[in-house]
């Protein structure tokens, strides 16, 4: 029999919303650093992500960034952040971001940046039978002509794998809007769209990405309760939100779980899905995000098979791998519950949010570090 949180780490688990240079580990951080001579701060593996403010965290993450330099460093690490999601969450899919200009600015080639993550994410499929494509983010602190610039760049390096276009960094100082035009251009040219917004801004910003980026999805979102018309129009619309429940706890302040925004969305009938973001930095993983969020909301099987399939709903997959695994998510599910002990939460009420039919703190409680508002 399996206990209930078992049960969580278990179900298969599509990710949508995973940062790549966020999901480096420790140890291999390190490994690069002294291979290319980046001094650490701190000769303890264990600590080099322990931070107490938002600028150690962003010194790290600048400092992570600056290990990865030859195509083999981005292979290792992607295949390392895949083989971890299959061991601690039995992740199937992931769509994962990564940041161009964090290594062309530091004069790295695009090719070796885009063939390198598709070597690792090809021999992780190849291993583990874990599937990944990528996604492009603009980031917002970048001029709007660097943004066009990058993703010019990443057509001209297009690969099968590399599927969309998205946005993050601190989203307050730099709206949307800005970035209309590099938007535009990959639109045109075949890529699907996404963006952060709504972390720490209006619920206008949806608006803006909805109608003038051509967004598909939204990453985050949690501010669109401010708004019971953009709310409305999003429930109505059904469009997808990739939520991240320990990050967004850590960087705005919602330590307690059952308390995050994310329980609103659900109760508003909005379609969330459950994502790490950037998990070794956070210290998590995508099945202690499940583990965390329903035990800490009371979810009961009901959410946790919409959770999932909400996954499966909003990834960019063509109509027959969308059947293919929504066939087999659910007889892997079917099959998950069966196996249950008698210990398990009821289900949570409200609206459900899909279509149709390290170690984790106490349920509910995410500890420091500080985050960097731009997760």
């Amino acid at each position: 029999m399996l206990t209930y949180e078992e049960y969580l780490r278990r179900v298969p688990k599509v990710e949508l919303h995973c940062h790549f240079e966020g999901t480096v580990r420790a140890s291999t951080f390190a490994d690069l650093a002294r291979r290319h001579n980046v001094e650490l701060p701190t000769e303890e593996v264990g600590k080099l992500y322990e931070y107490d403010t938002i600028y150690e965290f962003l010194k790290i993450f600048a400092m992570v960034s600056s290990t990865l330099i030859v195509r083999e460093d981005f292979a290792r690490a992607a295949y390392e952040s895949l083989a971890d999601g299959v061991e601690l969450g039995n992740l199937r899919y992931r769509e994962m971001f990564f940041n161009p200009t964090l290594h062309t600015r530091r004069g790295i080639p695009m090719a070796t940046c885009i063939d390198g993550l598709i070597d690792g994410i090809s021999d992780a499929e190849a291993d583990f039978g874990v599937r990944c494509r990528l996604i492009a983010d603009v980031y917002r602190q970048d001029d709007p002509a660097v943004a066009r610039q990058m993703v010019e760049e990443v057509l001209e390096h297009r690969r099968p794998e590399l599927i969309g276009l998205g946005m993050d960094g601190a989203e307050a100082p730099d709206p949307p809007e800005k970035f209309v035009e590099a938007y535009r251009l990959a639109g045109r040219n075949g890529l699907r769209l996404t963006s952060h917004a709504c972390e720490d801004a209006p619920a206008q910003n949806i608006v803006t990405c909805l109608d003038q980026l051509g967004c598909e999805r939204i990453d985050h979102g949690y501010h669109v309760l401010e708004s019971p018309d953009v709310t409305a129009r999003c429930r109505d619309e059904g469009i997808y939100f990739t939520c991240c429940p320990t990050s967004t706890a850590v960087v705005y302040g919602w330590p307690d779980l059952s308390a995050h925004p994310i329980k609103d969305m659900v109760g508003a009938g909005l379609r969330v899905m459950l994502n790490s973001d950037d998990p070794t930095m956070f210290h998590t993983d995508i099945g202690q995000e499940y583990m965390r969020l329903c035990t800490a909301l009371g979810y009961g099987t009901d959410q946790v098979r919409k959770f999932v399939l909400a996954g499966v709903e909003a990834a960019w997959l063509d109509d027959g791998e969308r059947a293919a695994m929504r066939s087999s998510f659910t007889a892997q599910l079917d099959a998950l519950e069966a196996e249950l002990d008698g210990d398990r939460p009821g289900t949570a009420p409200g609206p459900g949010t899909g279509p149709g039919p390290g170690t984790a703190p106490e349920p509910g409680a995410v500890s420091p570090p500080s985050g960097r508002g731009a997760a």
